[in-house]
């Protein structure tokens, strides 16, 4: 799966020839349609088309995500899929294979520069189908919660390593929104001292860091203390943990918050029998 494209639409003025999506003039019927109607709402609304999963937005969804992730008519995510993209992942994945659904009350984290806003949302995703049936991509709308959204798990204490600062902060901020206590480093000399001291449950890793490896940190610091946890994030797949000999959660960049809000779900469950 790759990473959404930057390729983020917000008038029909914009130069869409070079965009992944080509000229208007070659687009099938069905985009054409949604487009139009995506761009010329003022409700929030993102559709993804395509194999590629190329992300339109509209002006409402970027004023609402209010982020350099969310500029029109382009930006981009490093690590993270939209908000409501990554908030209901398994409804997107529905919605792009020709089942749509209504999720209530999504807890929706939307990085502001003063931090993050944690806001919900009904999200309403339809399927976008071609002139045969077939699905081609999705529309996903945002509106007025009708139900409250869930509690997440928090208290959790989170040390991100992570050389893309960009994402780094993205990731730190995110789990602060959901109430963790979290630090971000750069580099694993920076990560050493602080996982020595015994201060966090979790070590959240990128695999490929500048110097030594997320996997070389992560076992010099279990060798201390074997409670730690350890989370990876790779993009390279699972190449380079194979050969790891304790326990871990891996995931494939880019992930989502969903994907990650559940590997530490298991770690608290976890925590809570051991206490």
């Amino acid at each position: 799966m790759l990473e959404p494209s930057s390729s983020t639409v917000p008038t029909a003025a914009y130069d869409w020839s070079a965009s992944p999506l080509g000229a208007p003039a070659t687009w099938p019927h069905t985009l054409k349609v949604a487009a139009d109607c995506v761009l010329g709402t003022p409700a929030p609304m993102l559709l993804v088309w395509g194999p590629e999963r190329i992300v339109v937005l509209n002006e409402a969804y970027a004023a609402l995500a209010a982020s350099r992730s969310a500029r029109a008519p382009g930006g981009t995510v490093p690590t993270l899929w939209p908000a409501p993209l990554s908030a209901a992942r398994e409804a997107l994945e529905a919605a792009l294979a020709g089942r749509g659904s209504v999720q209530h009350a999504q807890a929706l984290p939307f990085i502001r520069d003063s931090g993050v806003d944690v806001l919900e949302f009904d999200l309403v995703f339809t399927p976008l189908l071609d002139e045969a049936g077939a699905p081609r991509g999705a529309v996903c709308a945002l509106g007025p919660p009708t139900a409250p959204a869930r509690a997440a798990a928090a208290d959790l204490r989170i040390l991100v390593v992570e050389d893309n600062l960009d994402a780094q902060y993205l990731v730190c901020e995110m789990l602060r929104a959901f109430g963790h206590e979290v630090d971000g480093v750069a580099h694993a000399d920076d990560a050493l001292p602080r996982l020595a001291s015994g201060a966090y449950d979790v070590l959240f890793t990128d695999v490929s860091l500048p110097g030594m490896s997320g996997v070389d940190l992560a076992r010099a610091a279990r060798a201390r203390h074997p409670d730690l946890h350890v989370i990876f994030a790779s993009g390279y797949g699972d190449t380079l943990v194979r050969h790891v000999d304790f326990p871990y959660a891996s995931l494939q960049k880019p992930y989502d918050i969903d994907q990650l809000q559940a590997a530490l779900a298991r770690i608290r469950e976890q925590e809570k029998l051991h206490r």
